[in-house]
């Protein structure tokens, strides 16, 4: 169930009577030029995402022998050797 045309109709009566045709328009038109800065605001907070993405670097995958002694580096241990005999 929707505010069908009657009821919109009732309640901008109601508005028009409390509020004045003039201050209604001033409203009208703040609330348009918030919803305005909102839309900006996100729109640029997009590309700012996007394009702070595009400028980091990719990180470098450890492989192997690498991997094994940056985590026994970070556990506070000496970092043990392989052997691949």
């Amino acid at each position: 169930m929707g505010i069908g045309f009657r009821e919109l109709l009732v309640i901008l009566v109601i508005a028009l009577l409390i509020f004045g045709g003039k201050k209604l328009r001033t409203i009208g038109s703040d609330l348009g030029a918030a919803v305005r800065d909102f839309k900006k605001a996100m729109d640029s907070g997009e590309k700012g995402e996007s394009e702070a993405a595009a400028d980091q670097k990719p990180l470098k995958q450890l492989s192997g022998n690498d991997a094994d002694f940056k985590a026994s580096e970070k556990q506070g241990g000496k970092p043990e050797q392989k052997s691949n005999v």
